[in-house]
Formats: C-alpha cells, sequence, structure tokens
C-alpha cells in the first residue's frame, strides 16, 4: 500500500521558515549530524529525542528535519498549552501538534485514548510522530528514565495493521546535545541514529496481547541510542570535569567539529561516571583510585580557573608580559571599534533585549531551576520574536516613503549588529583574560603551570587507555569532509572570522557573554 503522507499546512511552512531564522540568530552553530538515515514522506516513522529544553527541542526538530526528507513532523504537546490566547498555544496548534495530558496536570487519572488514536491515523498515512519518552522537559544534567510510550504506541499500531504483515514502521532516535542550552550564541548539536524497522511478520512479540518484557526491551534499546549521542551525567560537576579534561586532550583551537567535541567530552564522562559503579561492575582500562585522584585534581584545578577567572588555554600557551600589553592594548582598540560601529544597531536591539530580560527574570522567579530553567530558551524565543518583529514593523512605519527600503535594512543592520557584538564580546573577553593574566604573579603562575603539567600527563593516559586518538590536534582536522564548524587550514580559519554568516568557533562553549561559562547549577538545587 503506497502512503504519499499528509501534505504539509501553509502554517508548518511559516512556523518553520520563521523559527529556523529566530533559532539560527539565537545559536550560534546548530549542527545536524546523519538526516540522510531520516525515512522519507510515506515511511511511517515515530521520532523520539530527548527532552531538556521545552518547546525548543520541538522547534529544532522540525527547522533540522529537511523538508525533502519529510512534509511535516507531528508534535506533541502537553494539553495545557493548548487553548489559551497566547502566541506559544497558536503556534503549537497551528503546527497540527497533539495534545496529551499529563497525570501530574490533572487530579485523579487521564485518559489519553483519542489522542493516540490520532497519532496512529497519522502513521498509517505515512506521516512522522515526534514523542519525547522522558514525559516531560526538566533542567537536569541525565535523561530521565524513559516511559513506555513510545514503544506502546509502536505495539498499538502494529497491532491494528496485523492483518498487513509487511506494514512498517520505524523508530527513529534523536540526541540533542546544548553545549549551553539558555544562552546567546551557544551550539546545539542534533545526532540522528541509524533507525529501526518494525512490521508484524518481524516482530509478533509486539503485536497484542503483548508481553510487556517486549516493550520494555524496545524502550530500552531507545534509551541506548538517545544517551549515546549526548552528554548523560548523573552530576553538573562530571559535566564540568569532563569538559575540562577534554580541553586538555584538545586544547583551544584544535579543528574539530562540534560532533568530535561532544564524543570526547562524552568518552571522558563515560569513564568518569565508573566512579559511582561498585568495583565488579566495572570494565575500565584504568586503575579507578587513580581515576578518582584525577577526576578531584580536575574539580580542584577547574575552581582554582574560576575563582581567578582564567581559562585553561592561557595557562597552556605561556606568554611574555611584553606581547600580553601588546595583544591587550589590539583586543580593547578591536572591541571598542566593534562596539563604535554597532552603536545604531544596538538601538534597534534594545527594546529585544530589555523585553527578553525582563520576561525572562520574571520566569525564573516563578519556580525552582529543574521546574523552570528549561522554558528560559522558549521564553527568549517567543519573546524576542514578538519585540523584534514590533521593531521591525514601528521602523517601516516611520519610514514610510522608503518602507522598502527600510524593510530589509533594519533585518539586515540588526544581524550585522550581532555579529559584530559577538566579535567585540570575545575580543573584550580576551582582553579581560589578558589582563587577570599580568595580575596573577609569576609563582601563582608557574604553580598553575605546574598542576597542568600533572595534569595533561593523567589526562593522555586516560585517552590512550579509552583509545582515544594519540594526537588529537592532527587527527580531528585530517578526518572528516566539510562538515559545520570544520576549518581546513590558516586561510579558511582567517577568511571565516569575517564570514558574515557566523563566528569562526575556536571554543565550542563559547557564549555571548562576557565571560567564560563554565559553570552549571548546584546538584542540590535538582532533585535527584
Amino acid at each position: 500500500m503506497m502512503r504519499t503522507g499528509t501534505p504539509t499546512p501553509w502554517s508548518y511552512y511559516l512556523i518553520r521558515i520563521l523559527f529556523k531564522f529566530v533559532l539560527k540568530i539565537f545559536y550560534g552553530s546548530i549542527v545536524v549530524e546523519n538526516a540522510s538515515v531520516i525515512p522519507k514522506t510515506g515511511v511511517p516513522c515515530i521520532v523520539c529525542a530527548n527532552h531538556s529544553n521545552s518547546l525548543t527541542d520541538a522547534l529544532l526538530l522540525v527547522t533540522s528535519i529537511p523538508p525533502s526528507r519529510r512534509n511535516m513532523l507531528r508534535l506533541t504537546a502537553k494539553s495545557t498549552q493548548f487553548g489559551k490566547k497566547t502566541f506559544t498555544s497558536w503556534l503549537i496548534e497551528n503546527a497540527g501538534t497533539v495534545p496529551v495530558h499529563r497525570r501530574k496536570d490533572f487530579e485523579g487519572p487521564v485518559d489519553n485514548t483519542d489522542n493516540m488514536s490520532q497519532l496512529m491515523k497519522a502513521l498509517e498515512m505515512g506521516d512522522a510522530v515526534c514523542l519525547f519518552p522522558e514525559g516531560m522537559s526538566r533542567y537536569h544534567p541525565t535523561i530521565a528514565p524513559l516511559k513506555t510510550g513510545a514503544a506502546r504506541l509502536l505495539s498499538d499500531v502494529l497491532s491494528r495493521n496485523r492483518n498487513e504483515p509487511d506494514f512498517q514502521v520505524t523508530l527513529l532516535s534523536c540526541s540533542i546535545t546544548y553545549m549551553h542550552r539558555q544562552h546567546w550564541r551557544s551550539d546545539v548539536l542534533i545526532t540522528f541514529h541509524e533507525p529501526i524497522t518494525f512490521c508484524p511478520r518481524e516482530n509478533p512479540e509486539l503485536l497484542a496481547p503483548v508481553n510487556y518484557d517486549a516493550i520494555r526491551a524496545v524502550t530500552a534499546e531507545l534509551y541506548q541510542k538517545i544517551s549515546s549521542g549526548t552528554i548523560d551525567s548523573p552530576s553538573w560537576d562530571l559535566v564540568r570535569i569532563s569538559k575540562l579534561a577534554a580541553r586538555i586532550y584538545a586544547p583551544l583551537g584544535t579543528r574539530m567539529t562540534l560532533g568530535d567535541h561532544v564524543r570526547v567530552v562524552r568518552t571522558f564522562l563515560e569513564a568518569f561516571k565508573h566512579l559511582e559503579q561498585d568495583s565488579h561492575e566495572t570494565d575500565l582500562p584504568f586503575d579507578k583510585s587513580r581515576l578518582a585522584q584525577l577526576c578531584s585534581d580536575l574539580k580542584i584545578y577547574q575552581d582554582e580557573l574560576s575563582r581567578k577567572g582564567l581559562k585553561d588555554d592561557r595557562i597552556r600557551k605561556p606568554i611574555s608580559r611584553r606581547v600580553a600589553i601588546y595583544r591587550m592594548m589590539v583586543r580593547l582598540a578591536w572591541s571598542g571599534f566593534l562596539l563604535f560601529i554597532s552603536v545604531p544597531g544596538l538601538c534597534l536591539w534594545l527594546p529585544v533585549f530589555v523585553t527578553t530580560n525582563y520576561f525572562v527574570r520574571n520566569h525564573k522567579r516563578s519556580g525552582p531551576v529543574f521546574d523552570t530553567w528549561d522554558e528560559i530558551t522558549q521564553q527568549k524565543l517567543v519573546t524576542g520574536l514578538a519585540s523584534g518583529l514590533a521593531v521591525w514593523l514601528s521602523v517601516v512605519l516611520l519610514t514610510l516613503p522608503i518602507a522598502l527600503l527600510s524593510s530589509v535594512f533594519v533585518p539586515a543592520c540588526m544581524w550585522m549588529t550581532l555579529r559584530w557584538i559577538e566579535d567585540g564580546v570575545a575580543s573584550f573577553r580576551a582582553f579581560v583574560a589578558l589582563y587577570r593574566l599580568l595580575r596573577l604573579g609569576k609563582r601563582s603562575f608557574q604553580k598553575l603551570q605546574e598542576k597542568r603539567a600533572l595534569l595533561q600527563n593523567e589526562v593522555m593516559a586516560l585517552a590512550l587507555a579509552l583509545n582515544l586518538p594519540t594526537n588529537p590536534e592532527f587527527h580531528f582536522a585530517e578526518v572528516g569532509g566539510k562538515e559545520k564548524g570544520r576549518i581546513r587550514g590558516n586561510w579558511e580559519s582567517k577568511a571565516r572570522y569575517f564570514s558574515i554568516k557566523r563566528r569562526r568557533k575556536r571554543d565550542w562553549n563559547e557564549t555571548l557573554r562576557l565571560y567564560d561559562k563554565v559553570d552549571y547549577p548546584e546538584d542540590d538545587s535538582v532533585p535527584q
């Protein structure tokens, strides 16, 4: 039976174009890996991803799946988001989203029978539906235990079509990794995994009456695939030291993609997670007491760097006082120049910054970190979009005689201003780091250098035990193709610095801030 899928509604086209634009402004780089494995329209497909950033996760999936692969992605969202007189509610309803009733939102039992029936009909038409098996979004370093809803939906739709033995449904898992999910100009990695195909002929264990062990097995496989592509940690502390270990192993300037960076961080993280397991359960080829000592030393070193406002790269590559002063002058002059030429555009951005900051600050006060911070990006995107459109429309109305010109000039000016601010902030951040380095004193600097030298030896020994490349700076520059974020040679590196599209990233942890973002919420602020 040929399936063509639901035609793409105009509202979905609008949402995809609008938020692709907004997401590219908010995030510095959005890197999509393995889009070629996404089944094409007509193949029933259940897309499952980790869920740590509220509505933003869904918008990223909608904009990252190429229209050439799927007409549309039918989303699901908590039912409390529907029926409100808000832009967010309109957005969700007009994207073909199916409401899901959550137990925590209602007193007594909930019934999702009709909602699941809508999803099954969509699958039978050849559509793709999106589920977040964690059940709810939360600001937490680890993926929550997956609920069995995706596996049960798979079982139900196969059972409904048992008379068509070759009716195929694919389960497509996706890992979303945010470097710093709620900060401007941070980076996002979206990795699609090889889909798993099910059909009544090949998977009779999933047909009703189904053995619940089969449902749990599918859910467990789904969890393994999703967690294998992202930074899944039991604590923020382990994320912090794993990123530091990755920076020591592949220092600043290593020509590696965002995907390479995330996989290196994850490799170190998986090793450090062994410290929380019983000794008889670990097969790590590295002494456990030595690993624990390295973990402790990395935390102490990162704490000291944070207190002094320094970056590991400043300790790795010492420079003379004269060179430091010269670079400070250059950085300060460059940041001042960029700020000066950004003044007209900053007048346009100011209402957006003020409005966004006001709403985000009020939202943070509305609850604890784990229950509110996952919606910060959503708040910034929605209020930023609304206030940005208001600024654009206001300028166009005020310049009616040349409205055709100003309607194009205003967004172009705002975009170039954002690029200049991004470069200016990075230059000023470098100036401050050099100033702090000069104030550090020779003895303190030497102590930090000695600590780093010892840490580097241990980190490289661990990397060798984990089968990571022995020469990362050479290896990551040579492997791979023309993926986004990969820089080939000095000329391309210098040319990309002035790229209109995006800032050249030497550090994937970089955000649009006057200080390096290396810290996270306290672990005791998040329920375990």
